[in-house]
């Protein structure tokens, strides 16, 4: 079968193989005929080595398809089934699950370091787990969440990461009130998606922050009240609040410069959510008296920060009921073949989710 292909990291493009095999299908696992795939930032960073993965690998992570073959012992799933692919699933048995916070699960961690393609030279990985840069995926029943007809795979794609991980930020870990400000830095499809959440629960004023002025055109359609570049932030800040800072800042960029952009921006007594995957080396400087004098909220947002099932279900809820555009955070298409342009796309900005078609 075909799937895209990272040989080593570092490497800024991949290559169409048609030799590659997915494996490891048995008891408790699905084999998926991947249909549609959005290409995330973070396929960009784990090729980058920004977020660790082993190589070579298959990236894609924000998928769904059809199943064609389930193992022994799985229930609730059939050949045929429409699903979407969650890179994170919980396992239902360990502490964080137990607690109820099924998006701190390790379990699907675990799944990343084990190869879940073969080519003849060898052992392939796949992005988190899934891989679905690829006509096929093998994933753990868990990992193939059944959708209802109704929803094109194009748009169950979209929530298995960016629509689930930028909602939840503003519904789940902020909880945004109603007739606060807002900003949200870095407006691709995660912080647009959060420019959604927080104008779903009643922000008053949504200030979209991109250097991409396409990015920030396209937040306005989806919801903010201004949107402007970096070095108008200041500006937006007095006109908006005063010069006091907003009540949530959300940094959708995964950047210690950027985070440290959204700390300062928050008001004191506000709160700033972190959404954005960064690097290991890459660190938040903050002194102990701004964090005691300011008592500023800072709240990692782990996927959408709440149930991931449940979150998928609003997704789709709230999508039939028109109460948010997923179809529009399309604004590209291509074919496998064409994923090299997907990359360029998402690397400059012009993208906000472009759609791979397998």
């Amino acid at each position: 079968m075909r799937a895209a292909v990272l040989h080593e990291i570092g490497q800024e493009k991949l290559e169409v193989l048609d030799d590659v095999e997915a494996v490891g299908f048995g008891p408790g696992k699905v084999r998926v005929r991947v249909r549609a795939t959005g290409l995330c930032h973070s396929d960009l960073s784990a090729m980058s080595g920004v977020l660790p993965q082993p190589a070579p690998f298959v990236p894609g992570h924000e998928g769904a398809g059809e199943i064609l073959e389930v193992g022994d012992g799985v229930g609730g799933l059939k050949p045929g089934d429409r699903v979407v692919l969650c890179w994170l699933p919980a396992c239902g048995a360990c502490p964080a699950c137990k607690r109820g916070q099924t998006q701190l699960c390790l379990a699907g961690f675990m799944n990343a370091g084990t190869p879940n393609f073969r080519r003849p030279g060898g052992d392939v990985f796949g992005f988190a787990g899934t891989g679905t840069f690829a006509e096929e995926v093998v994933v753990d029943a868990g990992c193939a969440v059944p959708i209802p007809q109704d929803v094109p795979f194009d748009i169950a794609a979209l929530i298995g990461c960016g629509v689930t991980t930028g909602l939840g930020a503003a519904l789940n870990t902020a909880d945004v009130q109603a007739g606060s400000s807002v900003a949200v830095i870095g407006c691709g499809g995660v912080g647009i998606s959060a420019v959604q959440g927080a104008r779903l629960k009643g922000a008053a004023e949504i200030v979209a922050v991109d250097p991409v002025a396409s990015r920030r055109e396209s937040a306005l359609r989806f919801g903010a009240t201004k949107a402007v570049s970096p070095d108008e932030l200041a500006e937006a800040k007095q006109q908006v609040t005063g010069g006091e800072g907003f009540d949530y800042v959300f940094e959708v960029v995964g950047r210690s410069a950027t985070a440290r952009t959204a700390y300062e921006n928050t008001r004191r007594g506000g709160t700033l959510v972190v959404v954005g995957a960064g690097a290991m080396d890459d660190f938040l400087q903050l002194n102990m008296f701004e964090l005691f004098f300011d008592e500023k909220r800072i709240l990692p947002s782990m996927y959408g920060g709440g149930d991931v099932l449940r979150s998928y279900e609003r997704a789709i809820a709230l999508w039939r009921a028109g109460r948010i555009d997923l179809g529009g955070l399309i604004t590209h298409r291509v074919q496998l073949a064409e994923i090299n342009e997907a990359l360029d796309q998402m690397r400059t900005g012009t993208a906000l989710r472009t759609c791979i078609e397998i």
